[in-house]
């Protein structure tokens, strides 16, 4: 049987044969809609050269350099996020993306500033979660004064310039956990809070929402002043020991933010009351298992591979849009379990 040649390659994907040659020695010269018609059709032929137009078409591809910062490596959801994020950028079928993302061990804000800046030194584009402070807001400044764009994830952050964001509409999804108590104590009363730090905007609007949405539909509940676990499973532990303690009447727990397996461990620890609820905050292994023995009542969650994904794509075009456009913002809808849906 004949090999198919350059001119059969030309005729099956329709264009001159001075493209195809094109495509194959100079992809970048080829308009990509073109050099996608040209791969296919040496696909479907079983054209001899389609390894040299494979390697011709994947150096073509747009080439971007991105940096996350994350918290504790220790952290499972975090390990998740980042195993996330390295899925989506390797699977990204029209760009070469060059990924990295970095742990920060020491939440400290100018810590969290010396490494931001270090891996801004480095990428096209940042994204991180963070807390606001006026270290980090002027690490932020830095970078963006030096056309490198900068993404909040999670947490939104603020600066001089334009900083875009990536998350939930967290004031919704304090309201949703406002409306899981009033829908599922029957006898209100006491509801202990605990929050991460009360510098993280997507908890302090979290409570904000909680608040609020008790507020407007049932006001017999007694929500009590939030504790700060400083994203601490050991401080959440203790913290939530001492809620139980001291409130023997507490009827439920909203756990905001950072040290949700602390409060599990708490929890675990009594008695198990049916009229008790407890509501979390990401899904991973031992918010999972949580939920399934009854410990958790709901979970509220990023859509993790989503989540990845448009944090990719939102550095993308915040680098693309360049440094006096608006900044690039991307909410999620978030997800919600029970035991019934894990």
């Amino acid at each position: 049987m004949r090999r198919p040649t350059i001119p059969d390659l030309a005729r099956a994907a329709g264009v001159s044969v001075s493209t195809v040659n094109r495509v194959i020695n100079q992809a970048d010269s080829v308009r990509k809609p073109t050099r996608d018609r040209v791969l296919a059709a040496a696909q479907d032929i079983g054209f001899y050269g389609i390894g040299s137009i494979e390697h011709s078409v994947r150096k073509a591809r747009e080439t971007h350099t991105l940096g996350v910062l994350l918290h504790q490596q220790s952290r499972t959801f975090y390990r998740n996020l980042a195993a996330a994020l390295h899925r989506a950028a390797d699977s990204d079928p029209t760009r070469a993306i060059k990924l990295r993302v970095d742990f920060v061990e020491d939440l400290s804000p100018d810590n969290m500033a010396a490494q931001l800046t270090a891996l801004g030194a480095e990428c096209d584009a940042v994204a991180l979660v963070g807390a606001e402070h006026p270290l980090l807001s002027d690490a932020i400044d830095s970078l963006l004064d030096r056309g490198v764009p900068v993404v909040g994830m999670i947490a939104p952050l603020s600066a001089r310039g334009n900083v875009g964001f990536v998350g939930l509409d967290n004031r919704k999804v304090g309201r949703t956990a406002g409306w899981a108590f009033d829908k599922i104590i029957k006898e209100p009363g006491k509801i202990g809070i605990l929050l991460g730090n009360p510098r993280y905007r997507n908890q302090e609007m979290n409570e904000s929402g909680f608040r609020s949405y008790l507020r407007e539909n049932n006001d017999a509940f007694t929500l009590l002043e939030p504790l700060s676990t400083y994203e601490s499973a050991a401080a959440a532990r203790e913290l939530t020991e001492k809620l139980l303690t001291e409130h023997p009447d507490l009827c439920g727990l909203f756990v905001s933010g950072g040290g949700i397996t602390g409060a599990i461990a708490a929890l675990r620890a009594v008695p198990h009351r049916k009229d008790f609820v407890a509501v979390g905050y990401e899904l991973f292994d031992t918010t999972r298992a949580a939920l399934i023995d009854g410990t958790l009542t709901m979970v509220l969650s990023h859509p993790m591979d989503d989540f990845a994904r448009q944090t990719i794509a939102t550095l993308i075009k915040a680098k693309k849009a360049g440094p006096e456009a608006g900044a690039q913002r991307t909410i999620l809808g978030f997800e919600l379990y029970t035991a019934e849906n894990v």
